[in-house]
C-alpha cells in the first residue's frame, strides 16, 4: 500500500524514474530477493540503468525468475478471476463491457460481463521491487491508483495475501503483459 500511497500523494509531481524497494537494505536473510552482491539494495540502485527504465517504462529489479516467473509459478492461487475483477473493476483497465445482446445467456441484457478476463497465467519475478517511469505511471489516471488502494483497504484478504496479489499485478498495472 505504501507504493500506491506514494503515487497518489505525488501524482502531479513524480520524479522521472521511480524505484520501489523493500525497506531493508541488505543481507541474505532480510534481502535474499535482491540480486546484487551481498543482496544490497544500494548496489541495485547504483546499477539501475535509467535509460533502460525510461525506454521500457517498467523494470522488475529481480532478475532471478525463481520464485515467481517460472512456469510452475504462473498458475498462482493469488490472482483469481474474482480478484482480477475486484482489483480492476472501475479502473481504466478495459475489463468490463456492457452486454446489450439478447443472447441466451442467463445474465440479463445490459449486465456487466468481463471482456478482459483474468489471464490464464500471471508471471512476475517475486518480491515487488521495481522501477517505473513517470510516463508509464501517468498512463493511468489518479483515480485508478486510488481505487486499487481502496481494494487493498477493503479486501477481506490478509495483508500477506493482498500483498501477494499486488506482487503479481504491479507489472500489469504498469502496462506489461501478464507473463
Amino acid at each position: 500500500m505504501a507504493y500506491l500511497s506514494y503515487i497518489i500523494d505525488h501524482y502531479t509531481s513524480l520524479p522521472a524514474t521511480l524505484a520501489f524497494l523493500h525497506s531493508h537494505r541488505s543481507g541474505f536473510f532480510a534481502a535474499w530477493h535482491t540480486d546484487t552482491a551481498l543482496h544490497d539494495n544500494v548496489h541495485a540502485l547504483r546499477a539501475l540503468q535509467i535509460p533502460f527504465v525510461q525506454s521500457n517504462g517498467y523494470v522488475n529489479l529481480r532478475c532471478n525468475w525463481n520464485p515467481g516467473c517460472m512456469e510452475a509459478h504462473r498458475n498462482n492461487a493469488h490472482v483469481t478471476p474474482e480478484v482480477w475483477r475486484d482489483v480492476f473493476t472501475g479502473t481504466s483497465t478495459s475489463i468490463l463491457s456492457t452486454n446489450s445482446s439478447t443472447s441466451s445467456s442467463s445474465s440479463p441484457p445490459n449486465s456487466q460481463e468481463l471482456s478482459y478476463p483474468a489471464p490464464a497465467q500471471v508471471g512476475a519475478a517475486c518480491c515487488a521491487q521495481f522501477a517505473v517511469s513517470r510516463e508509464r505511471v501517468l498512463q493511468r489516471p489518479l483515480s485508478d491508483y486510488e481505487q486499487i488502494r481502496q481494494w487493498i483497504i477493503d479486501t477481506e484478504k490478509s495483508d500477506a495475501q493482498s500483498g501477494r496479489v499486488m506482487e503479481f499485478l504491479w507489472h500489469v498495472i504498469f502496462g506489461m503483459d501478464a507473463v
